[in-house]
């Protein structure tokens, strides 16, 4: 290879070079992106909840709830399972099963508040051990853990419909060798 060649190869390189830094300074020439002040991307949030917390705003007054009773005697527990499809990521709940980044959930209704053998619970639900797991507490605790027990280690935002959580909780109440009855409605 002679050194003619070898200058057309290095022009035709720098050549390509030079057009395609060119071209990209006058695309920014011509074009010009707007910089957001924080980079993120924007949540929106539906009219009547506040930006944080998600919680109901205090000018609208909530409808009437239907009483839990009455909501778990509607419940389906099929459906619940197949609610219960997100939850099964982090909880067993097989009879003996193993825990798993969440403990183990059979027989959870009844139960004492961090009380599952071999698992290591946050010093909040710990601190509630001695308080059993009632349809009010788990239906409280399914709607928003965080809220209901502050400091918990489940992050998990909860489930917002009131029968979803009851077709849940009457998935959960199928798993027991003596199920908890459900209150009245």
């Amino acid at each position: 290879m002679d050194s003619f060649e070898f200058n057309k190869i290095a022009g035709a390189v720098l050549g390509t070079a030079l057009m395609v830094f060119g071209l990209h300074e006058l695309a920014g020439i011509i074009y010009h992106p707007h910089e957001p002040e924080k980079p993120g991307f924007v949540v929106a949030v539906p009219e009547g909840e506040a930006a944080a917390g998600g919680e109901a705003a205090e000018a609208e007054p909530e409808a009437p709830a239907e009483s839990l009773g009455a909501l778990l005697a509607a419940a389906d527990p099929a459906k619940g399972q197949a609610g219960f499809k997100a939850c099964a990521a982090c909880h067993d709940v097989t009879k003996g099963g193993p825990n798993k980044v969440g403990p183990n959930l059979w027989g959870v209704v009844g139960a004492m508040h961090g009380a599952h053998a071999g698992f290591k619970y946050s010093d909040a639900m710990a601190a509630k051990s001695g308080e059993p797991w009632t349809y009010e507490a788990l239906n409280a605790f399914l709607t928003a853990p965080a809220k209901a027990i502050p400091g918990t280690k489940m992050a998990f935002g909860g489930v917002k419909k009131a029968q979803d959580r009851a077709n849940i909780l009457a998935y959960l109440a199928t798993l027991s060798d003596a199920p908890v009855p459900f209150p009245a409605p």
